[in-house]
């Protein structure tokens, strides 16, 4: 092997799956290679015209950094405090729904890989194997549950209660599925998803009002996320309502087509919320250099979706931890270049508007990524 292509030592190691993947996008390629069409479709698709999820690359796509030197970046620290644990990254591991579609521990190795690392994980609670038994899986993770609301005031108190007593750091209510979209990568293979099939109790979920949210406030000592939050006005109504956390998102562009991109959202969000909660953001996130933009414009925590499930389906549990490890090489190196030694010393003043390059899609982030774009 000449020089030219000989592995760096300090790439291999970076940690476990390391002589397998020393790039994002090799995660990328083993999930396709181990997926089948239909849960390919799952994973990278998008509601209708998929033009939110385009629109959400885009948006990231559209910053570009502004970078300060000599500013002795010897000793760079990606680490944060939240919810009175040090992170080692500003990420919270998405909920994503029948994560058992990507490997069989499903949830539970998702929560495992992230504690092992040092992050968060939000559990779904459409995804195996539950609430109890993923917090028994993983008891030292910084967990935090999120709830499709499926019945009454009586259910949601249940499904609080339960997360408080297993240990749960914050309780998160989604927001942005009062329909559930049209999903046409499966609608033209005339493809039901036994997921929806099973569901049930949708109009409890159409008729969320915000008086479930004072009802929670009102009730139980657990911090409280509003997940899809994509308006300044609704994000004032949340913390007027006392939320913890506002989660800015769209469900990846799975839901409201035509939707803005979310780092689009991200100003107006912050600017509304004035440091009165703390803020949460995801969509198209996949990149060291997307969580830094998103720091930088006042984000507190980096939602990681799509890029999850990849990393499960291609290795598992050792998948996820290899995702979280090349992440944070790529974020110390990009705080390191734009002469930052941490988060704390980030601001909007290190970001410029700039055109996008590239056509943005699912896996756009990834130029060496061989994969055919779209099927249909």
């Amino acid at each position: 092997m000449n020089e030219a292509t000989r592995i760096p030592p300090a790439a291999v190691e970076l940690g476990a799956g390391g002589e397998e993947f020393q790039n994002l996008h090799e995660l990328i390629r083993k999930a396709r290679a181990n997926l089948n069409q239909n849960t390919w479709d799952y994973i990278v698709g998008a509601a209708e015209t998929e033009t939110t999820m385009r629109r959400n690359r885009m948006s990231l796509d559209e910053i570009a950094f502004r970078p300060r030197v000599l500013r002795n970046v010897a000793k760079v620290d990606a680490s944060v405090e939240l919810f009175g644990r040090k992170l080692r990254l500003p990420v919270v591991l998405a909920p994503v729904g029948a994560l058992e579609l990507f490997d069989p521990g499903a949830a539970a190795s998702v929560a495992r890989a992230t504690g092992s690392f040092g992050a968060a994980h939000m559990l779904s609670s459409v995804s195996e194997p539950g609430l109890e038994k993923t917090a028994e899986a993983a008891p030292d993770t910084l967990r935090l549950y999120q709830l499709y609301v499926r019945g009454g005031d009586a259910f949601v108190e249940d499904c609080v209660n339960r997360a408080m007593a297993s240990g749960y750091a914050a309780f998160c209510l989604t927001v942005d599925t009062a329909h559930y979209s049209r999903r046409e990568r499966d609608i033209a293979k005339r493809y039901v998803r036994a997921s929806r099939v099973r569901a049930t109790g949708g109009d409890f979920q159409k008729g969320l009002e915000w008086r479930t949210v004072k009802l929670i406030k009102d009730k139980f000592k657990i911090p409280l996320v509003i997940k899809g939050i994509a308006t300044a006005e609704d994000a004032v109504i949340a913390v007027d309502h006392g939320v913890d956390w506002i989660y800015v998102s769209n469900h990846g562009g799975r839901q409201l087509d035509h939707g803005r991109g979310a780092l689009h959202v991200l100003p107006e969000i912050v600017a509304a919320v004035a440091g009165r909660a703390k803020i949460m953001v995801d969509g198209s996130f996949c990149r060291g250099s997307d969580i830094v933009k998103a720091i930088a414009m006042g984000a507190d925590l980096v939602g990681i979706g799509r890029l999850q499930c990849w990393a499960l389906a291609a290795a598992g549990e050792a998948g996820v931890l290899r995702m979280l490890e090349l992440l944070e090489d790529e974020v110390i190196r990009c705080l390191g270049l734009l002469g930052a030694t941490s988060f704390a010393k980030l601001d909007s003043s290190y970001l410029h508007p700039a055109t996008a390059t590239t056509l943005p899609g699912v896996y756009s982030a990834f130029p060496l990524l061989d994969i055919e774009p779209y099927r249909y």
